[in-house]
């Protein structure tokens, strides 16, 4: 039986938690606001011995990420955590560490990418590193960044995966927010965990196996195509995981969470935290006779296309919110539009789909932003024309 605490823990303290708990071999990190309390808090249980973890100060991200491929390609159960311009300055090694399909869990705290210079929130850091072969789960919650903590070391260790996964909280709005989260007792922790067992090591004299070999154009086509496949396994994995995870633990999880959406006309997309505020939003337009709902992406790598499909397909229309930019796509638009645009049209399903790019920077999206997206789409539905594909909430003209 899980006995859980109820404990006021910040985001950040509530994945270090996680951390604790999962008791890796080895974390290697570099501190970088707004993550550093995880890492600050994480080397303070292993100053206490709460902890066996092997922990690596480490002079840049881009060592961080690289101590952690050489730990994890020795067979280590391996974990880190960073943010934004640290996040950046691994990506060379993210690429490195998913193509040797290293099962590494990182904690990223969103923030924005400089410049100019900007510690708040928004997504483009994760955004940037979207094509590096990474699972990316988004959390809404300080509760979500726990369980989705734990819930990353089975999918990335998962015999059908090996891939890392990033785990994401909005900076300061989740991350340094104090919230109720309830924590496990750590044997039930350990006990969905399990033990990390590596099918290959650097350390297995007996089994040698080479890491990181030369690969050209005999074998490098062969190699990103296995790669991809691994990824495409990766829903099923996750949905498992998640539907254990709430057998366990009562907190089910899947690949996105749906709300109202049985008899809407039109919906919101969203990630992260301000599900919280858009659900605030649906449920007030609810009550006045709007049929209209949320779809909140939990796993956003993988691309859920055809859950995604399957939620929006009947709709007349769809509101996107994108908490970062793609320079130079189609009217700057963002991320999660332009893949929901692509995953609708190979559907051949046909919702009226708009942009709005929001809270760049840490700027607040408040509810009456949302509502003037709501406002816009009720428009959509009763004339069938979208004055705009892109919008922006909270900007000033």
């Amino acid at each position: 039986m899980v006995v859980s605490t109820k404990r006021a823990l910040e985001g950040a303290h509530a994945s270090a938690q996680a951390m604790r708990q999962i008791n890796p071999d080895v974390v290697a990190a570099y501190p970088i606001t707004p993550q550093t309390a995880i890492v600050q808090t994480f080397s303070q249980f292993v100053a206490d011995g709460a902890v066996d973890t092997e922990f690596i100060a480490v002079e840049s991200e881009h060592a961080a990420m690289s101590a952690c491929i050489g730990a994890a390609a020795a067979g280590g159960r391996v974990m880190t955590a960073t943010a934004a311009n640290g996040l950046a300055l691994m990506w060379e090694e993210l690429y490195i560490a998913a193509s040797l399909r290293l099962p590494i869990v990182m904690s990223v705290v969103n923030r924005a990418l400089s410049g100019p210079l900007n510690i708040h929130c928004d997504h483009s850091d994760t955004m940037g590193a979207r094509d590096a072969g990474w699972i990316h789960i988004f959390s809404e919650t300080g509760q979500e960044a726990y369980d989705n903590t734990i819930q990353a070391v089975r999918i990335a260790e998962h015999s059908d995966l090996l891939t890392p996964v990033m785990v994401m909280q909005d900076g300061f709005i989740t991350g340094h927010a104090v919230e109720r989260v309830e924590v496990a007792d750590d044997k039930s922790v350990k006990d969905f965990i399990g033990t990390y067992k590596p099918q290959h090591s650097l350390l297995d004299v007996d089994h040698p196996a080479t890491f990181g070999a030369w690969d050209l154009y005999d074998y490098y086509f062969e190699h990103k195509r296995q790669q991809s496949d691994a990824l495409s396994r990766a829903m099923k994995v996750i949905v498992d995981v998640g539907e254990e995870f709430g057998k366990k633990f009562g907190r089910h999880y899947g690949i996105s969470d749906a709300y109202e959406m049985d008899d809407a006309e039109m919906a919101i997309v969203v990630l992260s935290s301000t599900a919280g505020t858009a659900r605030t939003v649906v449920r007030k337009l609810r009550q006045q006779g709007v049929k209209i709902g949320l779809l909140k992406l939990r796993v956003f790598r993988p691309f859920p296309a055809q859950e995604l499909v399957a939620a929006l397909k009947g709709l007349k229309a769809v509101a996107v919110l994108d908490r970062s930019i793609v320079f130079g796509a189609m009217d700057g638009a963002g991320p999660v539009f332009l893949e929901t645009c692509a995953a609708l049209y190979a559907a051949g399903a046909t919702p009226k789909v708009v942009n709005y790019i929001y809270g760049l920077g840490g700027r607040d999206v408040l509810p009456d932003q949302i509502e003037k997206a709501a406002s816009d789409l009720r428009e959509i539905v009763n004339t069938g024309k979208i004055k705009s594909l892109v919008s922006y909430l909270g900007l000033r003209e």
